[in-house]
């Protein structure tokens, strides 16, 4: 790996707590994207995230939207602060098996108190399709960092 490929500082702030998000390691999710105010995260399918029709269950479509939305927020902050969902809102729009989810979380606004941020869902199967699957709309509030 060179200085061109090495992960960015802020790529790497942000790693470091989504690796600390037990959640997100059981259920396989890794992260793909970060820039300023945009996270992108993926989650292969796999029997963790499944529903009894064998789909990918809304549940495991929430959490990954609020991951998104929540790190996008956080790349606006300063290094000694985390971010807590206050509120989130999703819309399904299909339902998918195998493949893997994608989600694009982007910041809306960021206030002092509130942080208001969206992701989109999208799947992704073997052959490289994209489809919608979800959106969301999220409000964070900014927390200390304790750890």
């Amino acid at each position: 790996m060179d200085a061109s490929t090495a992960p960015s500082a802020l790529f790497q702030r942000i790693e470091a707590s989504f690796l600390r998000q037990g959640l997100m390691q059981h259920l396989g999710a890794r992260l793909v994207r970060v820039e300023p105010g945009l996270c992108e995260v993926a989650l292969p399918y796999s029997e963790r995230v499944n529903q009894q029709q064998g789909g990918f269950h809304g549940g495991a479509m929430g959490a990954l939207a609020d991951i998104a939305g929540g790190y996008a927020a956080l790349t606006q902050l300063a290094d000694d602060v985390e971010v807590t969902t206050v509120e989130y809102k999703i819309n399904f729009l299909a339902g998918f098996k195998g493949g893997e989810l994608r989600a694009v979380g982007r910041v809306m606004r960021a206030g002092k108190r509130i942080i208001v941020t969206t992701a989109d869902v999208m799947h992704l199967d073997a052959s490289g399709k994209s489809s919608g699957c979800a959106l969301m709309q999220q409000t964070l509030a900014p927390v200390p960092k304790t750890y």
